[in-house]
């Protein structure tokens, strides 16, 4: 069930139009992967946390933009050493904000 859950994701929320319902789809996809026993990754929290804050458009974004989100959380784990927790998270909420006032 959750493979479904994730195809679902992608076609109504990751592409080039967002689905009127996709909260719900996303929510369906946690609980499902809940179910199953699995934790949520800080990519999922970050999705299902600022979920309006997503472009209308996904499939505009661009590899760049992609590549940078990877090197920034690289370097966040880095500067953590592997410990996952919520001052992690705000530091790297706090950047993203500096950044995008600039």
């Amino acid at each position: 069930m959750p493979r479904h859950c994730i195809e679902d994701v992608v076609h109504t929320f990751l592409g080039n139009t967002k689905d009127p319902v996709y909260k719900t789809i996303i929510q369906r996809m946690l609980t499902a992967y809940e179910a199953h026993g699995c934790k949520m990754s800080l990519k999922v929290h970050f999705l299902h946390s600022h979920i309006d804050r997503f472009p209308e458009n996904l499939g505009a974004y661009s590899e760049e933009q992609g590549e940078r989100f990877y090197q920034d959380v690289h370097d966040i784990e880095r500067r953590y050493q592997g410990r996952w927790d919520v001052n992690m998270l705000a530091d790297y909420c706090w950047m993203l904000r500096r950044e995008t006032e600039d």
